[in-house]
Parts: structure tokens; C-alpha cells; sequence
């Protein structure tokens, strides 16, 4: 028995129907973006006092740099996603949502510290060498990916808050670092089943002589059980970490 892996199945589990608005929040990512945003906001509570304003300019510039520009680029090389969404429109996103995101990083040069300048250089050159695969794909990788969507998030956060780098920002970036190796772990072989696999055949024999199908939804359920519930987590805890410094 099997099951063909492309059927009925879209190119994520948060992907909604192709065409028009959905189109859109597709390339989105909304769980993902919603994670590591998260990131964001674990870094800056680690401060002692949390400056709201730095807070939010902090996360609207990795929204920018990251939910938009990042993931527009990721669409644009490629179409992981198959949307119908224009190149033209693609590469509008990325330069509006990155010149935005440098944006917020100058005030916060001026503001804060002259050394966010390194973050902006930094992170704009992860976003376009992570997506658009320069290098010969030397920046995409799992480490990388890790580094710069789980680490760099934390420690941006909290330099954005107290203009240094305590021990506790650099253990939390290695933490979230952890976390999103883990969040690359389960969803590439999902990613693989859902985008690239035509079938898939097989069956499980059990030690009572019991045999069960093998089927592309059985292979993503527990991955993708674990994506769904991490991605509810790491927010949860992003803001109990604020709660906790502001009320």
C-alpha cells in the first residue's frame, strides 16, 4: 500500500489554499515567524529593566528583516512554496522589509549604541546569503540556520537593551541556537515529503505479526506535531519572560 506524498498535501503545515491573500500568508510563515521573534523578546527580558520602546523597535525590525525580506527571498529562489506571488512583488518585499529593518537599526545606533551598526551589517547579510544561497550555499546550513535564526535573534535583543553582551544573553542565544538545530531537525524531512516525494510504500511489521501501512501523513505526523506545539511554546515563554520583568 502507499500514498502519494504530493496529492492532496501543501507545502507546509500552516499553508493555506494557493492563490490570492492566502498566497501571502503562506510566505509569511506565521508559526515560524511567530518563533523567532520570540527570540527576540527572551533576549531583551533578560535585561533588568526592559526598555518597551527598544523592545519594539527590535521585534518590528526582525519582523521586517526576517518575516519578510528573509522569506520573500526564500520564495523568489526557488518557489519552495509555490505561490503565484509576482518576482517583482518578491523582490519589493525584501527591499522594503530589509531598508526597514536598517532603518530601525540606525535610531537604534544613534539612541542606543554606535555598535548595532555591526548587528545591521550582520544581519542583513544572513538574511539575503541564508535565502538566496550565495557562496554555493555555504550560509545555508543547519549551523547557520541555528546561528542566525536562533542565536543572533537572542543576542540582538539584549544588546538592543542594555548596549552589552552578558553571559546570560550568550548562554540564552546557545539555548535558542538549540532550538531552532532542533525546529531544522524535524522539519526537513517534512519539508522533503511534502515538496519532493511523489509516493511512498512500505509497511510496519510488528512483533504480533500486526502489519500497518507506512504512509507520507504517518511519516510527518509526529515531526510535525512537535513543530506545531514548539512553535505555540517558544512564544508562551517569550511572554511569561516579559511578564515577568514588566508587571
Amino acid at each position: 500500500m502507499g500514498e502519494r506524498a504530493g496529492d492532496p498535501q501543501r507545502p507546509a503545515f500552516y499553508a493555506l489554499e494557493p492563490g490570492g491573500w492566502r498566497d501571502w500568508w503562506t510566505l509569511l510563515h506565521p508559526p515560524y515567524t511567530a518563533w523567532h521573534l520570540s527570540y527576540v523578546v527572551i533576549g531583551a527580558s533578560l535585561a533588568p529593566d526592559v526598555n518597551v520602546r527598544w523592545l519594539i523597535e527590535t521585534v518590528m525590525a526582525f519582523l521586517l528583516a526576517m518575516g519578510v525580506a528573509a522569506h520573500a527571498l526564500d520564495e523568489l529562489h526557488g518557489r519552495p512554496l509555490g505561490t503565484s506571488i509576482p518576482d517583482a512583488a518578491l523582490v519589493g518585499l525584501a527591499v522594503v522589509g530589509l531598508a526597514g529593518a536598517i532603518a530601525l537599526g540606525v535610531d537604534g545606533m544613534v539612541e542606543v549604541s554606535p555598535w548595532i551598526g555591526a548587528f545591521i551589517v550582520v544581519g542583513a547579510f544572513l538574511v539575503v546569503a541564508y535565502n538566496l544561497e550565495l557562496f554555493g550555499g555555504m550560509f545555508h546550513s543547519d549551523l547557520w540556520f541555528a546561528l542566525a535564526w536562533g542565536a543572533f535573534p537572542v543576542l540582538t535583543g539584549s544588546f538592543a537593551q542594555t548596549a552589552s553582551l552578558s553571559a546570560a544573553a550568550v548562554v540564552a542565544g546557545a539555548g535558542c541556537a538549540a532550538l531552532s538545530g532542533a525546529q531544522r531537525a524535524l522539519s526537513t524531512p517534512v519539508r522533503r515529503l511534502r515538496r519532493r516525494v511523489e509516493s511512498v510504500r512500505g509497511e510496519l511489521v510488528l512483533r504480533d505479526g500486526t502489519r500497518e501501512p507506512i504512509e507520507a501523513s504517518s511519516l510527518r505526523w509526529a515531526p510535525e506535531q512537535a513543530l506545531r506545539l514548539l512553535s505555540a511554546a517558544v512564544p508562551l515563554l517569550a511572554v511569561a519572560m516579559l511578564l515577568a520583568r514588566l508587571v
